[in-house]
């Protein structure tokens, strides 16, 4: 298995990254702020405008350590990543394989994500007595079920892309209600740009959780970007983009953790003249440090029957997949949280 080791975070838009040694160094007005040996970096992740070092990238290249590029509010700019080193008729057998197998896998991925979702919305309910007798959380368990059934009968991908809209819908209109906090507020889902803190948080974390799974299925051997139900882009990991709808869940949980347990302030979040809302300085910092705490945390993964970080989450998908696509096992399972 995997070892976890750092993810390190550059939070500062004026910080840039250099090499010295086998030592990732970072500035800040020309003065040192942080030195770590590499071989204590799993990866780099930058919300600063000022980059890197070619030096630093090219250690990277080498150490097939990636470094993302993100804005400082969290969307996504670009990746660099070393030469993928995979069987090539791995690949070739994840081509032919998610032609053959495509709907089948994306019907799988709907209902586990509808079922993780489902799970969401009880947890809730347990932790809030107030939303027991709720019609609105009550009604939306019901679409959500019901998508679960109608799935398998899908005619085509169309189709499932309309179940699972019709589902996310519902789900998204009575998110507001597992927020206890009445310091925020939460209206709709609001991406590019995200118009509230709620969902300023979420877009950050969905997008670093999609990496995390891209970095994974390179290190498998699969190509990140031919996936089977999200749409092939240029420049966009598909495959990361499918496996990371069954995790959404440990986001939302996550996302919902912190503003019910009153970690936000209003100052963590600033407006911008546009309408989005983004993170400021101090609330990403509380929000990277979470995630990182998150990550350390053990789960008992419902197919491996055995404790492993939440970190190695985006790992251990991978590695099934890649022996779901060589033929080791007969089907891919998918992520559910029990």
């Amino acid at each position: 298995m995997r070892k976890l080791l750092n993810t390190i975070y550059i939070t500062r838009e004026d910080a840039y990254l250099s090499l010295d040694g086998e030592n990732l160094v970072c500035r800040i007005e020309n003065a040192e702020r942080l030195r770590v040996p590499f071989d204590n970096i799993e990866a780099i992740v930058c919300f600063n405008y000022q980059g890197c070092s070619p030096a630093l990238m090219g250690k990277c290249v080498q150490k097939l350590v990636p470094i993302t590029f993100l804005t400082p509010s969290g969307r996504f700019l670009a990746k660099v990543s070393g030469e993928t080193r995979g069987n090539v008729h791995l690949r070739v057998r994840q081509i032919d394989l998610f032609r053959e197998r495509g709907i089948a896998l994306a019907a799988n991925t709907i209902v586990a994500k509808l079922a993780n979702t489902v799970a969401v919305l009880k947890r809730s309910k347990h932790d809030m007595p107030d939303l027991r007798t709720d019609e609105a959380i009550h009604g939306a368990i019901r679409t959500l079920t019901s998508g679960i059934e109608s799935v398998y009968a899908a005619n085509g991908y169309e189709e499932l892309l309309g179940i699972e809209g019709n589902c996310a819908k519902a789900y998204y209109s009575v998110f507001c209600k597992l927020l206890s906090s009445q310091q925020f507020s939460f209206q709709y889902r609001s991406k590019r740009p995200p118009l509230d803190p709620v969902n300023a948080v979420l877009s950050l974390l969905y997008t670093m959780y999609t990496n995390e799974f891209a970095s994974a299925l390179e290190t498998v051997g699969l190509d990140s970007c031919i996936g089977y139900f999200h749409a092939l882009r240029s420049g966009r990991c598909s495959l990361a983009c499918d496996l990371v709808e069954e995790a959404r869940c440990i986001v939302d949980r996550f996302v919902l953790s912190m503003f019910n347990l009153g970690m936000f302030e209003k100052r963590d979040f600033e407006t911008q003249p546009t309408g989005a809302v983004l993170l400021a300085g101090d609330g990403l910092k509380k929000v990277i440090s979470r995630w990182q705490e998150k990550k350390r945390t053990d789960f008992m993964h419902p197919y491996l029957r055995q404790k492993i970080p939440w970190g190695l989450l985006p790992y251990v998908q991978s590695n099934l997949l890649a022996k779901y696509v060589r033929g080791e096992i007969e089907e891919y399972p998918c992520f559910l949280n029990k």
